[in-house]
């Protein structure tokens, strides 16, 4: 990896996206979607689908389970063969996961055994995710931290790493041996909470002008989809899923959706501040795309090495 990786953070909603488009537009770079939902085909209107071209957007069907390592190896891929192209590649996205995994590397942790998750998954079945959430807060908090009670693939993940091993997943995170890329971090984010949550709630209610209820109808129709899928479970599907089976009213389905989305948004916000050499944007400053690019304009306009 010759040259820095250029990254563009920032929580849901805080316009990213347009930024990223402003950048590829004014210095002809590619841009690469760093979104967990939008790997997936048919997550368009409620995981916020740019109309311009990115990499790695309706790449798996919502059936697969995309991984970080997943996206570690795609992107690489990405980044060869824009560069093969003589061109240059930005980040762009919110799923913080994916670029700590790209940037720190992953830790080379014990392979999947399935009699250990196929146990975990029968205590889970009798107990209920949020109670084994709270074992693996017992065992691993600051892997717990990061999770929601409900997030149970990632839950399950981390109480298999550590019954076989012993050792929780925080601490094989940390001694991950690959060396760490070089990376320039700009993150967009507005000086003001109420803001962001205004926003959010407005693209929310936007969404479902759009059709989002008949977007997740689509997939709910389908026999081989459930609530366990990441796809399903990516912020605002898992509530709109959840009216579909009964449980809740549309109203309470969009209520649930905005809490969610804030609460995602604010979790966002906890790693970017934890994020080291980050330079941080007012995405609500007027010249707010112009910073990014003048932050970024003696890298992008440099010959491609």
């Amino acid at each position: 990896m010759p040259e820095p990786l250029i990254c563009l953070m920032g929580p849901t909603a805080a316009g990213k996206t347009d930024a990223a488009i402003a950048l590829a537009e004014s210095f002809n770079v590619e841009l690469i979607s760093v979104d967990s939902a939008l790997v997936y085909r048919g997550l368009c209107i409620g995981a916020a689908q740019p109309d311009y071209p990115h990499h790695l957007i309706d790449i798996r069907d919502p059936a697969d389970v995309y991984s970080a390592a997943n996206f570690v190896e795609d992107t690489l891929n990405c980044i060869a063969d824009a560069r093969s192209r003589g061109r240059r590649v930005v980040l762009v996205g919110g799923t913080m996961m994916y670029y700590r995994a790209l940037i720190e590397g992953l830790a080379d942790m014990p392979a999947t055994d399935r009699v250990v998750r196929a146990e975990i998954e029968a205590e889970a079945l009798q107990l209920g995710w949020s109670e084994m959430h709270r074992a693996l807060a017992k065992v691993d908090p600051d892997t717990a931290d990061n999770l929601h009670p409900n997030h149970s693939q990632r839950i399950s993940r981390a109480l298999e790493v550590f019954r076989q091993t012993g050792i929780p997943m925080s601490q094989w995170q940390r001694a991950s041996t690959q060396d760490r890329r070089e990376a320039i971090c700009i993150a967009l984010a507005p000086n003001d909470r109420a803001t962001l949550h205004a926003r959010i709630e407005a693209r929310f209610d936007l969404m479902l002008e759009a059709g989002f209820v008949e977007e997740v109808k689509a997939l709910f129709e389908r026999r081989d989809l459930h609530v366990d899928l990441p796809a399903i479970r990516a912020v605002g599907y898992r509530q709109i899923w959840s009216h579909l089976s009964g449980e809740y009213s549309l109203e309470e389905a969009r209520d649930k959706g905005i809490a969610a989305t804030r609460q995602l948004a604010k979790r966002q916000i906890t790693w970017l501040r934890s994020w080291s050499g980050l330079h941080l944007i007012d995405s609500e400053a007027k010249d707010g795309r112009e910073q990014v690019k003048n932050h970024l304009r003696n890298y992008l306009e440099a010959p491609l090495s």
